[in-house]
């Protein structure tokens, strides 16, 4: 069932359950075009089960998800899949240690992982594009199992831009970056959500100092429900934070950065 829809994404009263465990709990969410969310919360707060649900690896029990108009159920899924980039660590594991890292990111435009459809000279030309937009052509030939972490995560963007997707979902994609390769990573996120005909980008992470200026939105989750949702300078403050993640908390703004830190008892701040 293909429905006219304006938005990228929705989600409406998602809740899902597994024996007793209730892992979201009526989850209601709406991405726009030209839109760019940050999912934000602590551990276990359901970040990472909302995108499998989104991208139909964890079925609702309830509630609806419709991706680019689609309802999850009354369409192939699979065909979906291939609209939307996905950069996670999840991956990695799959990649097999000898692929050369230019199959690695020819690999999206298939959405598949150990590549073994047929590719021609343009996808090889199109790969090498956009390995250069992210500074590792010159690891084209180089195999997965010898990349450093930093350059598996820009192999992974090149791989979900392959595709050409509407949606680009980056899994908490500073993990296990070192403070530099993941400022690098951040400054390159921040120039392409800011390109023309930019993907819409959803950020998943539990640190506000990978929220880059270009992200326009924020969904903040706490026991998988949703404490807010909105537009970032509306959402982003003190009190809001301190409930995603249960300790009283100030947000401290920078020339564009943002960072939390404990409030003390007592103490005064221009924090927000």
């Amino acid at each position: 069932m293909n429905l006219k829809s304006s938005s990228t994404l929705s989600v409406s009263d998602l809740r899902v359950e597994r024996g007793s465990t209730r892992i979201l709990r009526g989850i209601s969410w709406d991405v726009k075009p030209g839109q760019h969310w940050v999912i934000l919360g602590p551990n276990g707060c359901g970040k990472t089960s909302l995108l499998r649900a989104l991208t139909g690896y964890l079925p609702p029990t309830t509630g609806r998800v419709s991706v680019f108009g689609r309802i999850y159920g009354e369409t192939d899924w699979r065909e979906l899949r291939t609209r939307i980039g996905l950069v996670t660590s999840a991956l990695q594991m799959s990649i097999p240690f000898a692929e050369p890292a230019i199959e690695t990111v020819i690999s999206g435009k298939f959405a598949q992982l150990d590549l073994w459809a047929k590719i021609g000279r343009t996808d090889e030309t199109e790969a090498l594009r956009l390995m250069r937009l992210l500074g590792v052509a010159r690891l084209a030939q180089r195999e997965w199992g010898h990349l450093s972490q930093g350059e598996r995560q820009r192999v992974l963007i090149a791989r979900a831009l392959m595709a050409r997707p509407e949606l680009l979902i980056l899994d908490e994609p500073c993990s296990g970056l070192d403070p530099i390769a993941c400022a690098h990573f951040l400054t390159f996120v921040n120039r392409l959500a800011r390109r023309r005909h930019s993907p819409s980008l959803v950020l998943v992470t539990h640190h506000v100092e990978e929220i880059t200026p270009a992200f326009t939105h924020a969904l903040l989750l706490r026991a998988g429900r949703v404490v807010c949702a909105g537009p970032r300078h509306t959402v982003l403050d003190r009190p809001n934070l301190s409930r995603t993640f249960g300790a009283s908390v100030k947000l401290i703004r920078q020339g564009g950065q943002l960072r939390l830190s404990l409030s003390r008892p007592g103490s005064k701040s221009r924090a927000s």
